[in-house]
Protein backbone atom coordinates (compact mmCIF):
# COMPACT_ATOMS: atom_id res chain seq x y z
CA UNK A 1 0.00 0.00 0.00
CA UNK A 2 3.00 2.53 0.86
CA UNK A 3 4.27 2.26 -2.53
CA UNK A 4 0.85 2.79 -4.16
CA UNK A 5 0.71 5.57 -1.78
CA UNK A 6 4.17 7.18 -2.74
CA UNK A 7 3.60 6.60 -6.86
CA UNK A 8 0.68 9.09 -6.40
CA UNK A 9 2.06 11.51 -4.14
CA UNK A 10 5.02 11.43 -7.18
CA UNK A 11 2.74 12.14 -9.78
CA UNK A 12 0.42 14.66 -7.99
CA UNK A 13 4.15 16.72 -7.52
CA UNK A 14 5.05 16.66 -11.15
CA UNK A 15 1.75 17.58 -12.19
CA UNK A 16 1.95 20.13 -9.36
CA UNK A 17 5.49 21.38 -10.64
CA UNK A 18 4.14 21.64 -14.22
CA UNK A 19 1.09 23.82 -12.99
CA UNK A 20 3.27 25.93 -11.10
CA UNK A 21 5.40 26.63 -14.15
CA UNK A 22 2.05 28.47 -16.00
CA UNK A 23 0.57 29.58 -13.22
CA UNK A 24 1.62 33.04 -14.17
CA UNK A 25 -0.34 32.82 -17.60
CA UNK A 26 -3.57 31.02 -15.61
CA UNK A 27 -6.62 32.68 -13.64
CA UNK A 28 -7.30 31.85 -10.74
CA UNK A 29 -10.41 29.49 -12.04
CA UNK A 30 -8.79 27.84 -14.46
CA UNK A 31 -5.91 27.16 -11.96
CA UNK A 32 -8.56 25.39 -9.89
CA UNK A 33 -10.03 23.56 -12.60
CA UNK A 34 -6.15 22.20 -13.86
CA UNK A 35 -5.68 21.35 -10.08
CA UNK A 36 -9.44 19.47 -9.46
CA UNK A 37 -8.62 17.65 -12.99
CA UNK A 38 -5.58 16.59 -12.50
CA UNK A 39 -4.65 16.23 -8.75
CA UNK A 40 -7.79 15.27 -7.01
CA UNK A 41 -9.05 12.69 -9.90
CA UNK A 42 -5.36 10.95 -8.34
CA UNK A 43 -6.24 11.43 -5.04
CA UNK A 44 -9.58 10.27 -5.10
CA UNK A 45 -8.87 7.36 -7.24
CA UNK A 46 -8.96 4.00 -5.07
CA UNK A 47 -9.45 6.56 -1.60
CA UNK A 48 -11.63 3.55 -0.22
CA UNK A 49 -8.62 1.62 0.02
CA UNK A 50 -6.70 4.04 2.17
CA UNK A 51 -9.75 4.08 5.17
CA UNK A 52 -8.52 3.46 8.62
CA UNK A 53 -4.51 3.31 7.35
CA UNK A 54 -2.53 5.53 10.00
CA UNK A 55 -2.15 9.01 9.52
CA UNK A 56 1.57 9.09 8.88
CA UNK A 57 0.34 7.06 5.71
CA UNK A 58 -1.95 9.52 4.76
CA UNK A 59 0.16 12.54 5.00
CA UNK A 60 2.23 12.88 2.04
CA UNK A 61 -1.37 12.76 0.60
CA UNK A 62 -2.23 15.96 2.71
CA UNK A 63 1.22 17.96 1.83
CA UNK A 64 0.01 16.80 -1.93
CA UNK A 65 -3.64 18.82 -1.62
CA UNK A 66 -1.73 21.79 0.56
CA UNK A 67 0.96 22.38 -2.29
CA UNK A 68 -1.84 22.55 -4.45
CA UNK A 69 -4.39 25.04 -2.26
CA UNK A 70 -0.76 27.07 -1.78
CA UNK A 71 -0.18 27.41 -5.72
CA UNK A 72 -4.05 27.90 -6.52
CA UNK A 73 -4.32 30.55 -3.99
CA UNK A 74 -0.77 32.44 -4.14
CA UNK A 75 0.05 31.96 -1.14
CA UNK A 76 3.61 31.09 0.99
CA UNK A 77 4.34 27.89 2.93
CA UNK A 78 4.24 30.34 6.04
CA UNK A 79 0.44 30.89 5.53
CA UNK A 80 -1.92 28.56 7.51
CA UNK A 81 -3.45 25.90 5.11
CA UNK A 82 -7.13 25.81 7.19
CA UNK A 83 -8.46 29.17 5.73
CA UNK A 84 -6.96 28.14 2.44
CA UNK A 85 -8.83 24.37 2.11
CA UNK A 86 -12.12 26.32 3.77
CA UNK A 87 -12.05 28.95 1.09
CA UNK A 88 -11.70 26.31 -1.90
CA UNK A 89 -14.52 24.26 -0.55
CA UNK A 90 -11.35 21.35 -0.24
CA UNK A 91 -11.89 18.51 2.89
CA UNK A 92 -8.80 17.53 4.57
CA UNK A 93 -7.58 14.35 2.88
CA UNK A 94 -8.63 11.87 5.41
CA UNK A 95 -12.10 13.34 5.94
CA UNK A 96 -12.40 13.34 2.19
CA UNK A 97 -11.66 9.76 2.37
CA UNK A 98 -14.74 9.15 4.74
CA UNK A 99 -17.04 11.40 2.88
CA UNK A 100 -16.21 9.21 -0.13
CA UNK A 101 -16.54 6.26 1.61
CA UNK A 102 -20.12 6.92 2.94
CA UNK A 103 -21.54 8.44 -0.12
CA UNK A 104 -20.90 4.44 -1.43
CA UNK A 105 -22.04 2.74 1.50
CA UNK A 106 -25.04 5.54 1.40
CA UNK A 107 -25.68 4.53 -2.20
CA UNK A 108 -25.43 0.89 -2.34
CA UNK A 109 -27.66 0.68 0.87
CA UNK A 110 -30.60 2.49 -1.12
CA UNK A 111 -30.19 1.20 -4.32
CA UNK A 112 -28.49 4.06 -6.16
CA UNK A 113 -24.71 2.24 -7.01
CA UNK A 114 -23.94 0.35 -9.73
CA UNK A 115 -24.99 -3.13 -9.98
CA UNK A 116 -21.47 -4.47 -9.20
CA UNK A 117 -21.49 -2.69 -5.58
Amino acid sequence: MQTHISFIIKTCFFHLRRIASIRRYLTHDACVKLVVSLIFSRLDYCNSLLAGLPASSIHGLQRVQNTAARLTLRKTKRDHITPLLRSLHWLPVNTRISYKLSTLVYKCLNDSAPEYL
